[in-house]
């Protein structure tokens, strides 16, 4: 029987399960496996980042963007724990990925030897899969395991390789599993949920569709369903693109990373039906009087946000499909005019800034170069801050368009990161990482890595030299400014001498320079834009009625925000009952 080293016969499994990518930065500790990579160089391409949370998050903005297991390593120590940040990413929004982690020699565990730690206990919260290899032989296996379990929970699987491990010869016969592997069938929505789940919605007034992540696959039929019950659609942001940005009855989002008209028809409905979406800020924007629709393939997540009329455990395609099938062809309602209306007005006041040419520049004309110039299957990867706001409203995903954020765990500096990870998957798409000048900061020794394989990613970072997201928390809660100023730096300067192209836009007149050459450019490019500090317009708390509202505040929110054309949703309602 042929013989291999046993870190070579675990990557054969990680190949065998469809795997193309791996990143990390190897130390001492991870020797054994690194000699595997050197090996299978070509079967298995390897991306040295140079910090291993940049890694995870390369790994977790693959799977992000291709719903397959991404995978990431660090070596014992402080390379472990620097994974975490990525991991925990991968945990709280449900993406599959496997962490390969380095320990000492397995004669020097437990001998307080250098380097050495206890990592087990580190990843038991963060993973659903967590194992150190006890032998060479059962390394394969243990990664065949943990590869299963990672798909089967959607989440992270951890595997512990002692140095010493890596480097015995084992018998290569290990058979993996991956060709058995099959994903369960969704469940199928029970009739009488869906005769419940009419009946409910026949007899809204205000009918609302909310979507999320779940509902990836079912933009068609959320939006036939729409046409047929004459009910507005919203997303999370983890769904953004489920539903074409520009489709009419499209409402963006609640919540503070929302839209006017997402916050507006969320606290009006008085029914809506929640597909595959677990946001933990419903109970805030859907009120309690509302019937509430839920349908998910998770039964732990019936209402553990809002209180549930129906709970229809199934597939939120399947079920999307069989409610319109059994509902009849409701007529257009002034609730609906309402809606389309309430949308046609935000979507008139955003587009009327995208030649100002203010300085410093407001955020809409650099969107609107980034809209210009992106591929009908661009990818975009959204940092964390009011970036993240100005993504969810300004970003146009109206066709085969990607957009991904740090949804629920939210760590500053995943665009940079996760960029990396989808341009080595699809070298031939454009990738845009969105940053501010703080997620920027954290991450852009990583700059180095694009430069290094030459990967042609955009990079644009808004320089309000601020947190902008936690300045805007602290002016609600009415304390002074403490910690979130930052110092301004010319980070397209300093990517260029990491080996970037680079730009410095404060006009206008810059911006559209920058972005013409950007499409000439060859390798990475990173354009710093600095723009003002206006805090995004506050959706969750506007200030537009004069009749129910103090005039006074009114006329300030109006004119702070230069919101002057935005119509209360109060009227846009009354009027269309009219």
């Amino acid at each position: 029987m042929a013989k291999i080293n046993a870190a070579d016969a675990g990557l054969k499994v990680i190949e065998s399960w469809g795997v193309r990518n791996i990143f990390g930065l190897p130390g001492g500790s991870f020797d054994s496996t690194m000699n595997a990579i050197h090996n299978r160089q070509d079967t298995i391409n390897y991306v040295q980042v140079r910090h291993e949370e940049v890694g995870a998050l390369a790994a977790v903005g693959e799977a992000k963007i291709t719903g397959k297991i991404g995978v990431t390593f660090g070596s014992a120590g402080p390379g472990a724990v620097h994974l975490l940040n990525g991991l925990y990413d991968a945990q709280w929004d449900h993406v599959p990925v496997l962490a390969l982690v380095a320990q000492v020699p397995s004669s020097a565990m437990n001998t307080n030897f250098f380097q050495e730690m206890n990592e087990n206990p580190m990843f038991a919260d963060v993973s659903v899969y967590n194992r150190t290899v006890m032998t060479a032989e059962q390394l394969p296996l243990v990664i065949d395991d943990a590869i299963e379990q990672a798909y089967a929970k959607n989440g992270v699987a951890v595997v512990t390789i002692p140095k010493d491990f890596g480097w015995q010869e084992i018998e290569d016969n290990y058979e993996s599993r991956a060709a058995n592997y099959q994903q369960p069938l969704l469940p199928e929505p029970p009739a009488d949920k869906i005769s419940a789940a009419v009946d409910i919605l026949k007899a809204a007034k205000h009918p609302l569709i909310y979507a999320g992540k779940g509902a990836r696959d079912a933009g068609d039929e959320i939006i036939a369903l729409s046409e047929k019950l004459h009910a507005p659609i919203l997303t999370s942001a983890l769904g953004k693109g489920i539903i074409p940005d520009s489709y009419k009855a499209n409402m963006g989002s609640a919540g503070r990373v929302a839209s006017k008209p997402g916050v507006e028809i969320a606290s009006n409905t008085d029914a809506v039906l929640f597909l595959g979406s677990d946001m933990s800020f419903q109970s805030f924007f859907i009120g309690p009087q509302a019937k509430y629709i839920q349908v998910d393939i998770d039964g732990a997540k019936f209402g553990r946000r809002h209180h549930v009329d129906l709970a229809i455990l199934a597939d939120a395609k399947k079920t999307a499909a069989a409610i319109t099938k059994a509902l009849p062809q409701l007529p257009v309602t002034p609730w609906y005019h309402a809606a389309l209306t309430d949308k046609q007005n935000w979507e008139d006041w955003k587009t009327s800034f995208e030649n100002d040419d203010e300085t410093p520049l407001r955020v809409e004309p650099v969107f609107k170069q980034i809209n210009d110039m992106a591929t009908d299957d661009a990818i975009f990867q959204t940092d964390v801050g009011n970036v993240t706001i100005n993504g969810m409203r300004y970003l146009n995903t109206d066709k085969q368009q990607r957009f991904t954020t740090s949804g629920w765990y939210a760590t500053m500096g995943y665009a940079l990161p996760a960029a990396i990870g989808a341009q080595t998957e699809f070298p031939d798409r454009q990738v845009w990482p969105i940053s501010g000048d703080g997620g920027f900061a954290m991450v852009m020794q990583d700059i180095l890595t694009q430069v290094k394989y030459h990967m042609p990613i955009i990079n644009v970072v808004l320089t309000n030299q601020s947190l902008g997201f936690i300045e805007g928390e602290q002016d609600d809660n009415k304390q002074p400014h403490s910690g979130v100023d930052l110092i301004d730096a010319d980070y397209g300067t300093a990517s260029a001498a990491l080996g970037a192209t680079g730009f410095e836009v404060r006009t206008l007149a810059e911006l559209k320079d920058a972005f013409a050459k950007a499409k000439d450019a060859k390798g990475p490019v990173v354009i710093d834009v600095k723009i003002s500090d206006l805090r995004p317009l506050p959706v969750e708390q506007l200030v537009l009625d004069k009749e129910t509202q103090d005039p006074d505040a009114v006329d300030a929110f109006v004119k702070k925000y230069h919101a002057e054309s935005l119509i209360p949703f109060r009227q846009i309602l009354e009027d269309a009952k009219k």
